[in-house]
């Protein structure tokens, strides 16, 4: 599974990459961006991070 973040939308809360930092991180910009692979170890909370988004800018498939 991959997720992606659709930068031009976050908002840089940092709720992805306090979620699910195995997958999200914050990049020099303060956006969030999706670095990670999805895992069966990792899949529940990057699911998690994508549902609690306030913005809906992640996609995790």
């Amino acid at each position: 599974m991959e997720a992606s973040v659709d930068q031009s939308g976050c908002i840089g809360c940092g709720l992805c990459a306090d979620t699910c930092p195995e997958v999200f991180r914050m990049n020099d910009e303060g956006l969030a961006e999706a670095y990670g692979e999805v895992n069966d170890g990792n899949q529940e909370a990057a699911e998690e991070a994508r549902d609690n988004c306030p913005v809906g800018v992640i996609t995790v498939e």
